[in-house]
């Protein structure tokens, strides 16, 4: 049957889009970011920013498009505080204008801390910001792979910026990047985040970066590639991945490590998102991530210059959706592409995977890792099955003694 766009402007269920009014532009140079080269890729302008006139568009848009109580924005980057306050308090200014009734606001800004002082933490905390603060863990551990563009430690202006928040008190979550160097320090990680840092809620996040094989030299037959200490025959053409991506073991034995001081000391006081959400599925509650649900495609990736993409992680050519300038958002998220495109995480997943125990818990995990083969190989095996599977046993494995706990937390 013919799919029917829906009208201009018509409210759907609810869905997300992380907006990047500031283009991949970021005052910090990661390597392991997945974003800065989408400066070429897109071939954005050297500042890019995201005009008036596309900001309040999807403002417009993303009100009008959503039928719930709230809407939600996600502001991330690159790095977006580099916009400055003015700006962002033209969004608060077009998100009143437009709101409806009885309905409810909420702004997330996604930063790096940099910039974070005194005259940011006021504006933050009169408009209700949550901020997601981006740090991998104590100094010697962060500075490993987190320098600002002059190769600079970027950890005193981090820590600067937690000291502020909380005098502010403003909410602020952490998103801790887990990759080849802090995957070996689980605990070193955790009680820092948890000690020092504070945060409402941390989110454990693998870093996975593949080495494209357009630009790698050729290798002579039967030669192996080598990716950190992992062999891989050029036979079966598989991805490798960077120096610092976080290999699947260590990825299982960081979660396990940090779930067994979790679950014996921190269980209902810490809230750390991989474990909430595993412990939410196992308890009936469902999904509260989108990498361990069924089915995607409703969070959009927008460009500061209101090009759409079917997710943040999938901002490339092949995933464009349209621009918001020609198409309303809510016609690009209920798109036959798209639709396809969130389908295709069920859909394509491996008979192996379909068959394992251990899908509830992960969903097929997002699509950009599943990049590895299946025993039979066949292609479609998330990267981090095998880490992922350890962790999931151990969480099973202690489920009765999580259920206990909520028991006498509720009696």
């Amino acid at each position: 049957m013919r799919h029917e766009p829906l009208m201009k402007g018509a409210s759907i269920e609810q869905f997300s889009a992380v907006v990047k009014p500031t283009g991949s532009k970021c005052n910090m140079k990661c390597q392991y970011c997945f974003y800065l080269h989408k400066n070429d890729l897109l071939k954005q302008s050297p500042q890019p920013r995201m005009s008036d006139f596309i900001l309040e568009l999807h403002i417009k848009q993303h009100i009008e498009a959503q039928s719930c109580s709230y809407v939600d924005f996600i502001w991330q980057g690159g790095e977006p505080t580099l916009l400055g306050i003015p700006y962002f308090e033209k969004i608060i200014k077009l998100q009143r204008k437009y709101k409806k009734k009885d309905q409810d606001i909420f702004n997330s800004l996604q930063t790096n801390g940099i910039l974070i002082d005194e005259k940011w933490c006021k504006f933050l905390k009169k408009n209700n910001f949550l901020v997601g603060l981006s740090i991998d863990g104590p100094k010697n551990i962060h500075d490993k792979y987190r320098l600002s563009n002059s190769g600079r430690s970027t950890y005193p202006k981090i820590m600067n910026a937690v000291k502020l928040l909380k005098k502010y008190d403003i909410d602020f979550n952490v998103l801790c990047a887990v990759n080849a160097d802090n995957s070996k320090k689980p605990l070193e990680v955790y009680r820092f985040i948890r000690d020092e840092v504070k945060p409402n809620v941390i989110q454990f996040t693998p870093v996975i970066q593949k080495v494209d094989f357009k630009i790698a030299p050729p290798i002579a037959n039967n030669q192996h590639l080598k990716s950190d200490s992992l062999e891989i025959p050029k036979e079966t053409h598989p991805p490798i991945v960077t120096d610092w991506s976080v290999k699947p073991d260590y990825w299982g034995s960081f979660l396990v490590a940090i779930w067994k001081e979790w679950i014996e000391h921190d269980f209902g006081n810490v809230f750390i998102e991989n474990f909430e959400d595993s412990v939410a599925i196992l308890l009936g509650f469902g999904s509260q991530k989108c990498t361990s649900n069924e089915l995607c495609g409703k969070g959009l990736a927008i460009e500061h210059n209101g090009d759409v993409y079917s997710c943040d992680h999938f901002v490339y050519p092949d995933y464009y959706l349209g621009n918001i300038t020609k198409t309303h958002q809510a016609d690009i998220i209920s798109s036959i592409k798209q639709r396809r495109f969130g389908l295709d995480k069920r859909d394509k997943l491996p008979t192996t995977c379909k068959q394992c125990t251990y899908l509830k818990l992960c969903g097929g995990e997002c699509p950009r890792n599943r990049f590895t083969k299946t025993p039979d190989n066949k292609p479609g095996l998330n990267y981090l099955c095998k880490g992922q599977q350890t962790f999931f046993k151990h969480v099973i494995d202690d489920i009765n003694i999580l259920n206990n706990k909520l028991k006498r937390s509720v009696s």
